[in-house]
């Protein structure tokens, strides 16, 4: 059995770690970085009538797709090794080509996928997110996306506790030195309610800030849920969002034990959403309230198995991605024999 990951080069420990766990299962893995398509790395696909063949090669390692009995889609990068120095509209198509290519490749692939794409992009939407996410019983907190800053204004008079920013999508800005500047989860004071004119090119994310005694990060694998603590409250640049200090913070994740009730709504949002596969963030409030904040689809989790409190997610994945791949190989196998029993019967003549 193959396994194809979908990553980029610069991808972390997740992808070894899995990779590791595959391989002392007697499978194999196969890494292919996207960002090294199409400048390093090549694909050819052939199509003729009753043939098909799709064979990736990367530096001297060939692949027939035809093997592969499951995808693990971690990132993409498509095209990121074409030079910045091309004339822009080219680049622009050689990029919206080379997508279009490995796209189609991976929708051609009829192993199992963790995830498909399709689920991977409807949950990506943090909107929908929440909608399902209180229609499945999760408590979520009093939320306003909008671009009108008399809205923003109303809605801080609501949130009694405070009031937080933040984005719908994740994005850094890059400063006159090319440093990367993350956009973080920020409070809201009301002087700043007097500063909302950029509202009229960008929309923005308000929540009503929530107290905080613990902060969850809970790794979905198929039906098993790890969840992990840590109190982001002693640090006092990570009590909005944890990952301004996620380095200080690195070793002071412990395991925690979630309700019953709460793993069975997030199964129901995983779900919903057809994923196997989620990061989830939830907040602990000092009264033992779980809030749920956000699934990402393709979210990290290496730093909880690499550190404290040692978490054994890549084996879990790697579990998932053989056991199901195993089961949709032998699935394919069975409408393979049952269609060619079809045919075999339409050449009688009754």
């Amino acid at each position: 059995m193959t396994v194809l990951i979908i990553t980029h080069s610069q991808d972390n420990e997740s992808i070894p770690l899995v990779i590791k766990a595959v391989e002392a299962q007697g499978e194999k893995a196969f890494r292919f970085d996207t960002d090294r398509f199409p400048t390093q790395s090549h694909l050819d696909v052939y199509y003729s009538n009753g043939y098909e063949r799709q064979v990736l090669t990367v530096d001297d390692s060939r692949l027939d797709l035809a093997e592969v009995s499951t995808v693990w889609y971690r990132r993409i990068a498509i095209g990121a090794k074409i030079p910045t120095k091309m004339e822009k509209q080219y680049r622009e198509a050689s990029i919206g080509e080379s997508r279009a290519t490995i796209g189609g490749m991976i929708a051609s692939i009829r192993g199992f996928h963790l995830d498909a794409l399709p689920n991977i992009r409807l949950a990506d939407n943090k909107q929908l997110q929440l909608q399902i996410a209180r229609e499945v019983g999760l408590e979520t907190p009093r939320t306003l996306i909008t671009n009108n800053p008399l809205a923003v204004k109303e809605f801080f008079e609501e949130c009694e506790q405070g009031m937080i920013t933040k984005m719908l999508s994740s994005f850094a800005i890059y400063d006159e030195q090319g440093e990367e500047q993350v956009v973080f989860t920020n409070p809201v004071t009301k002087e700043d309610l007097e500063h909302l004119y950029g509202l009229r090119f960008c929309p923005m994310t308000f929540q009503e800030k929530v107290p905080k005694a613990l902060e969850l990060r809970t790794i979905v694998v198929g039906k098993r849920l790890f969840t992990a603590a840590v109190d982001s409250q002693q640090l006092q640049k990570a009590q909005y969002d944890w990952r301004k200090q996620g380095l200080a913070l690195l070793n002071c994740w412990e395991s925690y034990d979630l309700p019953s009730d709460v793993e069975q709504k997030l199964l129901k949002l995983m779900a919903h959403f057809g994923l196997n596969y989620g990061a989830i963030d939830i907040i602990v409030t000092p009264d033992g309230q779980h809030v749920f904040l956000e699934v990402n689809p393709v979210g990290e989790f290496f730093w909880l198995e690499c550190c404290p409190p040692y978490l054994p997610i890549s084996e879990a994945i790697a579990e998932v991605l053989l056991t199901e791949g195993q089961r949709v190989k032998q699935e394919n196998f069975k409408f393979k024999i049952l269609n060619s029993k079809l045919n075999s019967v339409s050449y009688i003549k009754f």
